[in-house]
C-alpha cells in the first residue's frame, strides 16, 4: 500500500515541475508575440513565486484540516486549470492573472508531499522524488521545443503541458481515499498529519532556531541558481550566444534532465555516501560548470555547462530537505520544512526578478557573472552550516 501511494506521489511531483520550466522557455517567443519588454518575466515570476510563498506557509495548518492527499489533489487541478487559462490568453494582464493558481498550487503541494516523504520514507526515496520533479522540468522545455518548432507555437506548447497535468489530476483524485487507507495502516500515523500541538508556535520555534536559519541560505542560493537557469537560461542562449529559440529550448531541455540525472544519482549513492557529502559533491560540479560558461568556447559549450549545473545543483534541495528534520530534532518537521521551502521561494522570486532587470537595463552577458555570485552564497552558506548537517544520515 505504501508503495503504491509512494508512485502516486512520484507522479504527482512530475506535475509539480511541469510549469515551472514552461514559461522560461516559451518567453523568448512569448515577449517578441506580444510586442514586451523582455523584463516582464518578472511581473510572471513574481506573481509564481510570491503565491508560492503564501501558500508555503499556510501549508501547515491547510494540510491538518485536509491533509496530505487533499492538498495534493487540489494543488494539481489548480496548476491544470492555470495552464490552459494561460494558453488562450490573449493578453499579457491575463497571463499574470493565471499565474497566481499556479503558484499557490505549486506550494502548498511541495511542502506537504516533502514533509511527508522526509517523515515516512529513506534518503533514497526523497532523492527519487525530486528526480521525477525532474522529469516533469525537463519534459516541459522539450515539448515546448516541438511546439515551438511546428505549429502550435509557445500556445500550443502550454495545451499540451495541461492535457499531462489534467491526467495527472485524476490520478490525485483517484487516489484520496488510498491517503485514509494508508494512515489507517500506519500505527505510526503520518507526522506531517497528527498530533500538531499548538501549530504556530512551531512555526516560531522553528524561525527561531539558529541552524534552521543557516539553513535558509542554502535553499535561497541553490534555488535562486536553479530558477535564474530555468527563467534566463534560454535568453541567454538566444541573444548572447546566438541559438534559434527551438534549439535554446531543447538545451534548457537538457539542463533539466542534468538535474534529473544529478538526483537520481544521488538517490543511488545516498547508499554508501551521506547527505552533507553528497551536497558538497554537487557544488564542485556547479562550480566547474560556472568556469566553463566563462570560458571562450563553442556554443555547445554553454548547453555542456547548463547541463552540468542542472546535474550538480540538483541534488542539493531534496538532500537539504531530507537533513531538514535532523538539524533541529526537537522541532515540527513540517514547520521546518516550511521555512527552508518559503526561504527557496523567496530566491525564486527575488533572484531571477534581480537578473531580469540586469538583462533589461545592462545585458543578458552577465548571466554567467550573476551566477557564480549565487554560487559564491551557497558554498558559504554550505561552510557555515555543515557543522551542523549530520555525517551519517544514509538511510
Amino acid at each position: 500500500m505504501a508503495t503504491i501511494l509512494l508512485v502516486i506521489i512520484y507522479i504527482c511531483f512530475i506535475g509539480l515541475g511541469i510549469p515551472d520550466s514552461l514559461f522560461g522557455s516559451a518567453w523568448p517567443t512569448i515577449y517578441r508575440e506580444l510586442a514586451l519588454p523582455i523584463g516582464y518575466a518578472n511581473f510572471v515570476t513574481i506573481i509564481i513565486s510570491g503565491c508560492t510563498i503564501l501558500s508555503s506557509i499556510l501549508s501547515v495548518k491547510i494540510t491538518k484540516k485536509i491533509g496530505t492527499g487533499g492538498i495534493t489533489a487540489i494543488s494539481t487541478v489548480m496548476t491544470a486549470v492555470a495552464l490552459i487559462c494561460i494558453s488562450v490568453s490573449s493578453d499579457f494582464i491575463f497571463i499574470c492573472i493565471f499565474s497566481v493558481p499556479l503558484g499557490l498550487g505549486a506550494g502548498g503541494i511541495d511542502a506537504a508531499l516533502n514533509d511527508y516523504v522526509a517523515n515516512n520514507y529513506k534518503s533514497i526515496q526523497m532523492n527519487f522524488l525530486h528526480c521525477f520533479y525532474g522529469i516533469g522540468v525537463a519534459a516541459s522545455p522539450f515539448l515546448m521545443s516541438i511546439a515551438l518548432a511546428g505549429d502550435g507555437g509557445w500556445r500550443g506548447g502550454y495545451r499540451i503541458m495541461f492535457c499531462i497535468q489534467l491526467a495527472i489530476s485524476v490520478i490525485a483524485l483517484a487516489a484520496l481515499p488510498l491517503w485514509l487507507k494508508c494512515k489507517r495502516l500506519n500505527n505510526k500515523n503520518d507526522k506531517s498529519e497528527t498530533d500538531r500541538k499548538g501549530v504556530s508556535h512551531g512555526l516560531v520555534a522553528a524561525i527561531k532556531n539558529g541552524s534552521v536559519r543557516q539553513s535558509w541560505l542554502v535553499f535561497f542560493s541553490s534555488c535562486a541558481i536553479e530558477y535564474t537557469c530555468s527563467t534566463w537560461g534560454s535568453s541567454y542562449l538566444v541573444d548572447t550566444i546566438g541559438m534559434a529559440v527551438d534549439k535554446a529550448a531543447l538545451i534548457i531541455t537538457f539542463y533539466y534532465v542534468g538535474i534529473t540525472l544529478g538526483r537520481f544519482l544521488s538517490g543511488i549513492l545516498s547508499y554508501k555516501l551521506s547527505n552533507k557529502l553528497l551536497i558538497f559533491i554537487g557544488q564542485g560540479i556547479v562550480l566547474t560548470a560556472i568556469i566553463l560558461l566563462f570560458m571562450p568556447l563553442p556554443p555547445l559549450a554553454s548547453g555542456i555547462a547548463l547541463f552540468l549545473i542542472g546535474m550538480g545543483n540538483g541534488p542539493i534541495f531534496p538532500n537539504m530537505l531530507y537533513l531538514g528534520p535532523r538539524i533541529a530534532p526537537d522541532l515540527d518537521s513540517q514547520a521546518i520544512i516550511s521555512t527552508q521551502m518559503t526561504s527557496s521561494y523567496i530566491g525564486i522570486l527575488a533572484m531571477p526578478a534581480v537578473f531580469g532587470l540586469i538583462a533589461q537595463n545592462i545585458s543578458v552577458r552577465l548571466f554567467p557573472a550573476f551566477l557564480a555570485v549565487m554560487f559564491t552564497i551557497l558554498l558559504v552558506s554550505t561552510l557555515f552550516l555543515s557543522k551542523k548537517l549530520p555525517n551519517n544520515v544514509k538511510e
